[in-house]
């Protein structure tokens, strides 16, 4: 492997230079069964036909005051929704109503078809999230990773191109954790791409940093005081091309790629109260 693709990899890939990822990920794990069996859930609640289109729902203690929707991360390639229960606790007991989508993985498919899944679950919400409780109009999203730059791309999506009965403005707001923007970024980087199999051109078509935000619905970013040194990077891009939109970024010193997502489940972490001023709870 030559000294630029290398580079890219340390860039890139946390998997690389965060020691002990797979305990981290091991407990979110555990936490995560725990999750869903003391709170009040829908498990694989389908959102679409194919078999990887469904979502877990968490009620929220006590009347709902919005609905959140979380996208995980894992590259468009790895983890599942059950490995995000996590997250669901502190949020319900804020009084949020949490869905937690699951979907298809590179390279069975590519990334501008994961986005399209991701937008279909992003209508559904918005049609159905009354059904779990939540008030109509209150759908906000949060992604971690992967899951920052589909959150990012459901800003740019033209929602009433996709289907004539949804407005402009499906989602209210997004927080995007360790996001990627410019994609073509991720085509240099052999252990991640490998999977995800990106070209310059395709990878250009799912790059929020191209795109415009569809509305005025405002983005909040965050990465890691310790992350690779690509994420922020990444950040800057996007706080740069969307200065009409970007609503803030929250610093998180001492926090890696993985220890970042933890803030969520803390409600005295800058995070989670961000999530909370974004829903105006």
């Amino acid at each position: 492997m030559n000294a630029e693709h290398t580079n890219y990899d340390l860039l890139y890939n946390p998997r690389l230079t965060v020691k002990g990822y797979a305990q981290i990920v091991e407990r979110w794990q555990r936490d995560a069964q725990k999750a869903r069996a003391h709170l009040g859930c829908y498990l694989d609640v389908p959102y679409g036909a194919h078999e990887t289109e469904n979502m877990d729902i968490f009620l929220a203690r006590g009347p709902s005051k919005g609905l959140l929707m979380f996208i995980h991360g894992g590259y468009w390639r790895a983890l599942d929704k059950s490995d995000f229960s996590f997250l669901a606790p502190a949020l319900a007991d804020a009084g949020i109503t949490v869905a937690v989508p699951n979907y298809a993985l590179c390279p069975k498919v590519q990334v501008r078809d994961i986005v399209m899944q991701l937008v279909q679950a992003g209508a559904w919400l918005y049609r159905n999230g009354g059904n779990f409780g939540a008030p109509y109009g209150t759908l906000h999203v949060a992604g971690h990773s992967s899951g920052g730059h589909l959150a990012a791309m459901l800003l740019a999506c033209q929602w009433p191109a996709y289907a004539r009965d949804l407005p402009k403005q499906v989602v209210r707001a997004a927080l995007s954790v360790s996001g990627v923007y410019d994609l073509r970024e991720i085509v240099k980087v052999p252990t991640v791409n490998c999977d995800v199999k990106l070209t310059e051109r395709a990878a250009l078509v799912v790059s929020p940093a191209f795109l415009p935000p569809a509305t005025d619905a405002p983005l909040y970013t965050a990465v890691g005081g310790d992350e690779n040194e690509g994420f922020h990077i990444q950040n800057a891009i996007i706080a740069n091309r969307w200065k009409r939109v970007h609503a803030t970024n929250i610093a998180c010193p001492g926090d890696n790629h993985f220890t970042i997502l933890d803030q969520l489940t803390r409600p005295d972490s800058a995070l989670f109260k961000t999530v909370l001023r974004m829903m105006g709870i």
